[in-house]
Parts: C-alpha cells; sequence; structure tokens
C-alpha cells in the first residue's frame, strides 16, 4: 500500500521542479534537503519516486540506505494495527534493507562495480572470527589463497593467509567439520615447500585435538619423513616429540583414576586392562631413538650423492650389522660416481671391510669384484679398489691369488673393449685407463720387492709408466741379488734420451737444485750436451740454467764469483737478444750493488747496441733511472745520444746484429783495424771483469 503524502505550499515548488524533470538528480536533493525534518514515512515515499526515476543513482541508494539502517523504530508504511514494539518489526526492516540493497546491486551501473573491492576479504574473515563463525572465516580464506587474482588491500601475502587459515584449522576442528582440511593442507605443502613444517604440524595437531592420536602420528611421521630442510625437521620432530610427551602425560593421569575405580572382578585380566602407558613410552624413547636416522635422512634427500652423509648414516647403526650392510647396498646403488660429493669409491671399500670383519670374505670377494666394474670418474679411484682387493688377499696369506689379481689389473684391454670405448658417448670408462695408473704400478712394484721376486718387475712396465722411482727400485732390487746385468738393462729401459725429452729436462733441472757444488758444474756441462744433441741448441745455454748458477754461486762463494757466470752467459754467444739484455741489466745490478758505476755503465752501452728503444723501452727506462741516480750531465747526453742513433737504426731499416758491423768512431786509446772495424778490446764488444 503506497504512502499518501501530503503536500504544503512550500513543497510545490519542489513538486513542480521534479514534475518537470524527474531524471534531474539535483532536483530530488534539493527535496529531499527541504523535506528533512519530515517523517521517516514521507521521505522514504520521495525516495521511492526518485529511485524509480533514477534507478541508476549511486548516491540516491546510498543515501536511502544509510537512513533505514539508522532508523530501526520508524514506522514507514507501518499498518496502523501493528504496535511499534512488536518482535517482527526489527525483523520486518532487516528484511527491507536487503532488499533494498539487492535492488541496488542489481541497478548498479558496471562502471560502479569496483567500489565493492573484494580485497576487503580479511576484514570479513576478522569480523566471522570475532564472531565465532570459524568454518565460514576458513572458507574465506581458503577461497582467497586459492584465487590468483586475489590481492590483499592490508599488503598481506597468500603465505599469511595460508598460516592464518592452519591456525584456524588447528585450533578449532569441531568448527570446521566437513572440510576437507586434509586436502587443504597437503596442496599447501605442494604449493608453499618452504612452509612445510608448519603445515605437517598443523594438520597432526587438527588430529590430535580430534583425539584421532594415531592419524596424528602419522601425519607426523609423513612431515619427518618428507621434510628436506633442517629447519622444516626441527619443527616437525619437536611437534612430534611435544605431542608424545603430552600422550604419556595422558595416559599416566589415566592410569591411576583406572586403578582406582577398577572392579575387583576383572582384576589382572588383560584384556580389561587399557594403560597404554607403557606403549606409548616405548614409542617416545624410539623417536628419540630414530633423531639421528631422520636427520640425516634430510641430508640425503637434499643430496643423495653426498659420500659423507652415507658413511654417517652407517655409523648409526653400529650397532646392528644387518642395518649397516643394508645401508652400504643403498649408498652403492644411489651414489652416481660422475655427480658424487667426495670418494666413492670409499664406500665400495668400507662395505668389503665390513663384511671381512665379520669374516664373510667371500661377499667381501664378491663386493670388491662387483667395485672393480664401476665407472668411476677417475682412473685412481678404481686403482684403490683393485689395491685394497690385492691387500686383502696378502692379509689372508694368498698370495698368488694377489699376484693375480695385480697382473689382472695392470693388463692392457682388448681391442674390443677398446672398440666399445671409443664407441660410447659418455666417454672413456676408467677401466680402459686403468693399466695406466701410476699408482697401480707402485703397488705393483713394491708387491714384487716384498716377495723378493729376482724377475725384473719392471720389465712388465710400458716406457710411459717407467718413472724414476719404480726404474731405481727395482734396479736396486736387482742388485741385492747380483744380477748386475738385469740391473743395467733396467736403468737402460728407464733412460728416456730422445724419445722424451721434457723428462729428461725435468731430471736435470731436479739435479742441478739438489747436485752438491762439486758436482754442479759436471751437472751443467751434461745438461747443455743434452739439448745440443736431443734438445734445442737455443737451449743449451738457457737462462733459467745461468739463473740458478749464479745463485748457486752467491750463495756458495759470494757475490764476486757472480761475475764469471754472467761474463760466461753474455760473451758465450748462446743466448738470445732478449736473454742477453736481460742478463746485461741483471749483471749491471750486481755492479752498481758492488759500488763499481763504470762497469754498470759499459754494461748498459753493451747491451744498448741491440736494443730498439721503440721495441725494448723498459731497458732505456731502467737505463736513465741508473744514469740519474749516479750519472752527470756528460753521460746522461751519451746515453740519449745512443739511444737517437739506436732509432734511427730502427727507423732505417737496420738489424742491431748489423750495427756492431758499422764504422765506429774510435775511442780513446783503441786500434783500429784496416777496414774500420773495432779490436775485440773495445768497450762496446767487450765486458770488463
Amino acid at each position: 500500500m503506497a504512502c499518501v503524502m501530503p503536500i504544503s505550499a512550500a513543497d510545490m515548488i519542489y513538486e513542480e521542479e521534479v514534475l518537470r524533470d524527474p531524471f534531474k538528480l539535483g532536483a530530488w536533493l534539493r527535496y529531499l534537503s527541504a523535506r528533512g525534518a519530515a517523517p521517516p514515512a514521507e521521505r522514504a515515499a520521495i525516495y521511492e519516486r526518485a529511485l524509480r526515476a533514477l534507478p541508476g543513482s549511486y548516491k540516491l541508494w546510498h543515501a536511502y540506505l544509510t537512513e533505514l539502517a539508522c532508523s530501526p523504530s520508524t514506522t514507514a508504511r507501518t499498518p496502523p494495527s501493528t504496535p511499534p514494539s512488536s518482535a517482527r518489526w526489527p525483523r520486518r526492516l532487516l528484511t527491507r534493507a536487503r532488499r533494498a540493497l539487492d535492488r541496488a546491486l542489481r541497478a548498479l551501473p558496471v562502471t560502479q562495480h569496483h567500489r565493492f573491492d573484494p580485497a576487503r576479504a580479511e576484514e570479513l574473515v576478522a569480523f566471522l572470527v570475532s564472531a565465532g563463525r570459524f568454518r565460514e572465516a576458513a572458507e574465506q580464506l581458503a577461497a582467497a589463497i586459492n584465487d590468483d587474482g586475489f590481492r590483499s588491500a592490508k599488503g598481506m601475502t597468500k603465505r599469511q593467509l595460508l598460516l592464518d587459515l592452519c591456525y584456524i584449522l588447528a585450533k578449532h576442528p569441531d568448527d570446521v567439520a566437513g572440510m576437507p582440511v586434509e586436502a587443504i593442507l597437503c596442496s599447501a605443502v605442494r604449493k608453499f615447500p618452504e612452509d612445510a613444517g608448519v603445515l605437517w604440524t598443523t594438520l597432526a595437531g587438527h588430529y590430535a585435538r580430534k583425539g584421532i592420536h594415531n592419524k596424528a602420528r602419522d601425519v607426523f611421521e609423513e612431515g619427518a619423513t618428507a621434510a628436506t630442510t633442517v629447519k622444516d625437521f626441527r619443527v616437525v620432530f619437536e611437534s612430534y616429540m611435544h605431542f608424545e610427551h603430552a600422550v604419556v602425560s595422558a595416559e599416566l593421569d589415566n592410569g591411576v583414576v583406572q586403578e582406582e575405580n577398577s572392579a575387583s572382578v576383572l582384576q589382572g585380566c588383560w584384556l580389561a586392562d587399557k594403560d597404554d602407558a607403557d606403549l606409548n613410552m616405548a614409542r617416545l624413547e624410539w623417536l628419540i631413538e630414530r633423531r639421528p636416522e631422520l636427520l640425516n635422512s634430510v641430508q640425503l634427500r637434499q643430496n643423495p650423492h653426498d659420500v659423507q652423509s652415507w658413511h654417517d648414516r652407517v655409523k648409526i647403526f653400529h650397532a646392528d650389522p644387518a642395518r649397516q650392510a643394508a645401508t652400504y647396498a643403498e649408498a652403492v646403488r644411489t651414489v652416481d660416481p660422475m655427480q658424487a660429493t667426495g670418494k666413492p669409491h670409499t664406500l665400495w671399500l668400507a662395505f668389503a671391510k665390513m663384511y671381512e670383519g665379520c669374516g664373510l670374505l667371500d661377499s667381501a670377494r664378491e663386493v670388491l669384484r662387483r667395485a672393480t666394474q664401476v665407472n668411476f670418474k677417475s682412473a685412481d679411484d678404481l686403482a684403490a679398489v683393485w689395491c685394497e682387493r690385492t691387500e686383502m688377499e696378502l692379509r689372508h696369506q694368498n698370495s698368488e691369488a694377489a699376484v693375480e689379481l695385480i697382473r689382472l689389473a695392470t693388463s692392457e684391454p682388448s681391442p674390443e673393449v677398446r672398440a666399445r670405448a671409443a664407441a660410447d658417448a659418455r666417454g672413456e670408462p676408467a677401466q680402459t685407463k686403468l693399466h695406466r695408473s701410476l699408482r697401480l704400478w707402485c703397488f705393483y712394484a713394491d708387491l714384487m720387492e716384498a716377495r723378493g721376486a729376482l724377475e725384473p718387475a719392471c720389465a712388465d712396465l710400458r716406457p710411459a709408466l717407467a718413472t724414476p722411482v719404480l726404474v731405481l727400485t727395482h734396479a736396486a732390487l736387482l742388485l741385492e741379488h747380483k744380477l748386475f746385468e738385469d740391473a743395467f738393462r733396467v736403468y737402460q729401459r728407464g733412460r728416456y734420451g730422445a724419445s722424451a725429452p721434457e723428462r729428461v729436462r725435468d731430471l736435470f733441472e731436479d739435479a742441478v737444485r739438489r747436485a752438491p757444488p762439486r758436482t754442479k758444474k759436471a751437472v751443467f756441462l751434461r745438461y747443455a750436451k743434452f739439448e745440443e744433441d736431443f734438445g734445442l741448441a737455443a737451449r743449451a745455454m738457457k737462462l733459467a740454467v745461468y739463473d740458478v748458477y749464479a745463485a748457486r754461486a752467491a750463495a756458495l762463494f759470494g757475490a764476486l764469483r757472480t761475475r764469471e757466470v754472467y761474463h760466461h752467459a753474455i760473451s758465450g754467444g748462446g743466448l738470445p737478444d732478449t736473454d742477453a739484455r736481460a742478463m746485461c741489466v741483471r749483471f749491471a745490478d750486481l755492479e752498481t750493488d758492488l759500488g763499481e758505476v763504470e762497469r754498470a755503465r759499459a754494461l748498459y752501452a753493451y747491451a744498448a747496441g741491440f736494443s730498439d728503444p721503440g721495441a725494448h723501452p723498459e731497458f732505456w727506462r731502467r737505463w736513465g733511472e741508473f744514469e740519474v741516480a749516479h750519472g752527470d750531465e756528460s753521460t746522461f747526453r751519451e746515453m740519449l745520444r745512443l739511444k737517437r742513433t739506436m732509432a734511427a737504426a730502427g727507423h732505417a731499416g737496420v738489424h742491431a746484429t748489423e750495427i756492431g758491423t758499422m764504422k765506429k768512431r774510435p775511442c780513446t786509446g783503441q786500434q783500429v783495424e784496416y777496414r774500420g772495424t773495432l779490436q775485440p778490446e773495445c768497450k762496446r764488444t767487450r765486458v770488463a771483469y
């Protein structure tokens, strides 16, 4: 029934305006403002008329709804027979407000829908939690977390919303009954693995508060065995421990009460005994004992190829050989030698030693046999397995088998094996490189020496593996047994000659460093002769050799004796220009340290004859520093004159070696030979010492 509103003379102006243009919002607002003191029913009638004309006006709807919500005791359209104090009247007003809200939402334009912000879900959740409606709050949080387009108005991340949801699910299991709690939390574990420990603990706490203890234990076990970080494991394990402590305490309290209330008829009947305190205590002790194993499992889940973690796991089961054997078997089956952290062959060796310690030699031999078939990253790892296999036979007095094993290991692979290795895309396996292992051959040599075998074991060595240590060891063994011819043949095979000059150079350089002063000169001469015969002629007077020679001469006889070494290096003609220049500079530094400035200047002048300023600026810089420190104006000018001469010779294309043949002005007291050449006594072609 429509409300009949009396119209006064003062309202006629506004009535005419709204009738003249009912779609003008300002006219309706002025009309409502003029009737501000009118009864709510009359103002409601004006609002109804305005909204029929302007159903899409947000301002009209907002004002109308606000006025309805703030005036719950008004009697708009109230039938005269309904008392204001009726209990139905507030519910009627709420119904009218809801219907008005529905009409407002349906009439609101799409361009204003963003005013109803879904990002305010946190405020709704907070209201629902304060009202005790935990299920609805959990549903709202779950919807916000699953909505990829959700953006929190308070800046909360989905991780924070998830933790709030976990708190509600764990603390109020009865209120959220019927919700798929396990599915929600398991999906959250997959979505947020960094909070897996908190999520597993929340799910277990949910079941614990519902009294489903076995299910809670299953969740704790799954969380502890699925944790991939130590942080998550610590969270789950500490909660698990607290849970078991609480169960044991509760069982102990319940056991005291049951003992007081038990009937005498059922005394001693195990069917009537509901005391699980011993069982729960055993569970707690078992959990504490398993902590190192569970923690080690976390480390292996992080890196299953960590060799040290597997060794630590075996130590955990030191009192259970069966568990140790199972752990070793799992380790050698899991660890990939190409990805291993550490030395994977040590797992096989420790596995075999465990069986050997238990007296199971056949099992130990089988383990080592399988280890020799593993493609290790390095041939030395495989050689260590063969050496351990041989040593185990020696420890059990089976020397013949040990010799056969070491000979088998040092034998070359067959052509078929080489062909398969060449066709393998993963590269050459360690088995095809085993016969070149120096460690294996050294072990072979030691074994032959320990057995006192008279056969020259070095005859089995390949030339590339005949190191000085092996040659000397076997030669000494043969000399002990007066087999001089065999020893000579060993030495003869060990001599490299021209086949491996680099190896011989290593030996000579080591001999130069270690030889006593009396024999050092002879070693140098043999070194030079070797380079002349098998190497490079320029290496016969190698700069490094003179450096070692000069250093040893200075250490044994003093700085004055090094003059002979430098003079021989410079005037001998064996060094190239670069090395000769460096030797001159070092010789000049020595003379400067000894106070012989003129000798040093003569050396610089000599080296200037084959030093182009453009190609060797460092030499001229050193000479300039020398003249600034020890010379005068005339000597500095002489240095500059030589520098200009060499620079001009370089621009003219004259080689440095040709300058010595050019005509020069004779020095004071110098005899000039026929054709203008300098005699050897000239200071530019000699070095005084």
